[in-house]
């Protein structure tokens, strides 16, 4: 049996440029990832994954985001307030469906705690969620408050852990184990060798395609194929957060947010009626932090122009679709047991997928 790897070891390599040091949205400087899986019982199989675009005080010193979604089905938290100002005044936090609640009850917690936040009256908490109720026991509320603010406090640089941890523990993707799955590109020197990393809370379906190989269709498991035992399912969600050092204005962040569903499309989306597809990007370029000295008056922020902005496009695209493919790869099996019935998340098949490929 193939050992759980990231897809790149495995020989899917999507896209032409080259991957930060460590593959991860933390090659951008600066970001933090922190996770807690919650595991208990029979059934609880959940957890929570912790995005900081900074080690400092976020509500203080904002950085420019921007959103996109292209299928709304989801309960994400803060988004209009993101929409309208095109900031991010807390870090993000990802979980599942009913925990949205206690997360944004913890980055409101976290945030008035904050040194310097002591006269703070209204926190605009940013909380994804995809619904793992397939394998996690949801109506039994097993992400806490406590939880969400171990992932905040525990967030740091460094190499970030895929597959079946934190907000990915219960979900699935394309009929396999799906999860957390992270990547980066870095653009050349002389494109500004800017980064851009991607990280994707995967739980969606279609026919999943790796780096051009259609494996879902070939190993007979997709949506809609009717007459087959193992048909897979297309509803779900996907939430993919992008961080890049470049000094992108909100705008060009909403944009560069949109261009990350290219890469979930050529994971083989179906991007159907019951799935969440959002994207959300910052930016951690010190020249373009909203510092509290900058907010008082009238403020000059650095913006990449618009004709530069072509390869960080292709660098959110090609990031998120490697994030996706190492969130299934390095996904393991899952199983629960809720009201009595046996469920189970099988990893993706990595020995079948590999003799696709011819190896």
């Amino acid at each position: 049996m193939c050992a759980r790897a990231r897809a790149r070891a495995l020989g899917f390599i999507p896209g032409i440029l080259p991957p930060g040091p460590l593959n991860a949205i933390t090659d951008v400087a600066g970001v933090l990832v922190g996770q807690v899986t919650v595991i208990e019982g029979e059934g609880t199989r959940t957890g929570v994954t912790a995005i900081r675009p900074h080690p400092g005080n976020p509500y203080a010193d904002r950085v420019p985001a921007g959103l996109f979604a292209m299928n709304g089905f989801g309960k994400m938290a803060g988004v209009t307030q993101v929409q309208e100002l095109g900031e991010l005044e807390t870090p993000i936090l990802l979980t599942n469906t009913l925990a949205v609640g206690r997360a944004m009850e913890a980055l409101v917690d976290w945030t008035l705690a904050q040194p310097g936040n002591g006269q703070v009256r209204s926190v605009n908490a940013v909380v994804g969620e995809t619904n793992d109720g397939r394998l996690n026991d949801i109506r039994a509320r097993g992400v806490t408050a406590l939880h969400c603010a171990e992932a905040l406090a525990i967030a740091a640089p460094g190499p970030v852990a895929e597959g079946s941890v934190g907000a990915g523990t219960g979900t699935m993707a394309f009929g396999w184990k799906g999860g957390i799955g992270t990547s980066s590109r870095v653009l050349p020197a002389a494109l500004g060798g800017w980064t851009v990393g991607a990280l994707v809370q995967a739980n969606y379906g279609g026919a999943l395609c790796m780096a051009g190989l259609e494996v879902g269709r070939r190993l007979q498991k997709y949506y809609l194929a009717e007459h087959v035992a193992q048909q897979a399912d297309a509803d779900g969600s996907v939430m993919v957060i992008l961080a890049t050092d470049a000094p992108l204005s909100d705008r060009n962040l909403q944009r560069l947010a949109r261009r990350a569903m290219a890469g979930i499309a050529r994971t083989g989306a179906a991007f159907s009626d019951g799935s969440g597809d959002y994207a959300l990007a910052f930016a951690t370029h010190p020249e373009v932090i909203r510092t509290s000295a900058r907010r008082a008056g009238v403020a000059h922020y650095a913006d990449l122009p618009n004709d530069k902005a072509s390869p960080l496009f292709v660098a959110a695209a090609e990031a998120t679709e490697e994030a996706v493919l190492n969130a299934l790869t390095m996904a393991t099996t899952i199983e629960s047991r809720i009201n009595g019935r046996r469920c189970v998340g099988r990893s993706l098949p990595l020995d079948r997928v590999l003799a696709l490929q011819g190896c």
